[in-house]
């Protein structure tokens, strides 16, 4: 019992850690977001070097282990110069990382939707941009919610990764707190049940967009 009474003393660094994270997660995730859907426009079209560059980049997102993509960005960039704080290195490297199987995830999509929708677009009179926006973007999104669902799970736990390169989240918190008082069941397990709640918060929302889209007359595959 007296564990647990340490673990309530140390409330105040999960409690930091646990903002710390749901703000990288929240951040993170949006931008992914917003860069997946932003390399799908640009991908689309014939294919030229610019648009094999920009499958490269996705590609070498997808290849490289995420946390060699944090040291690189937070230890390896001052060596040229750059230097980013541990949050920003953090944030920037979730984006990229995840932006990159946001891309991939609506590509799937994008690929299965069928080319009526489009061509009743151009017919009228719609150009590329609205296109992209009033039909392919809303398309691949809606039926491709439970891979965006899953993929979203993993840039949360991605997160516990950047305890290594400084960043206090939950797990830096957790290990801090077993570290100090030596207690590491207890610690990392308080640590999960944070994790669990917003994994859960992350179900309910993809599940209330499914039957938002459903309503809409989007359905899933």
């Amino acid at each position: 019992m007296s564990e647990w009474m340490t673990i309530w003393d140390a409330r105040d660094a999960f409690f930091g850690g646990f903002l710390n994270t749901i703000k990288l997660f929240g951040i993170s995730a949006l931008l992914g977001l917003l860069l997946g859907a932003l390399l799908l426009y640009l991908l689309e079209g014939p294919t030229n070097r610019a648009r094999q560059g920009l499958g490269l980049f996705v590609d070498a997102m997808r290849t490289i282990p995420f946390l060699i993509l944090a040291y690189l960005l937070y230890y390896g960039l001052p060596q040229g110069g750059v230097r980013l704080t541990a949050d920003v290195a953090g944030l920037i490297s979730l984006t990229l990382y995840h932006g990159a199987y946001f891309c991939e995830i609506f590509r799937s999509q994008r690929r299965v939707m069928p080319k009526g929708l489009i061509e009743a677009a151009q017919a009228h009179g719609f150009r590329h941009h609205l296109v992209f926006l009033r039909v392919i973007l809303p398309n691949v999104v809606m039926t491709s919610l439970p891979l965006i669902g899953n993929q979203l799970i993993i840039c949360l736990k991605d997160t516990a990764f950047l305890c290594i390169i400084t960043v206090k989240e939950v797990t830096a918190a957790a290990n801090s707190v077993q570290a100090t008082y030596f207690i590491p069941m207890k610690a990392f397990l308080v640590a999960i049940m944070l994790y669990w709640i917003i994994s859960l918060l992350i179900e309910y929302a993809i599940r209330w967009l499914g039957r938002l889209g459903k309503q809409r007359g989007f359905s899933h595959v």
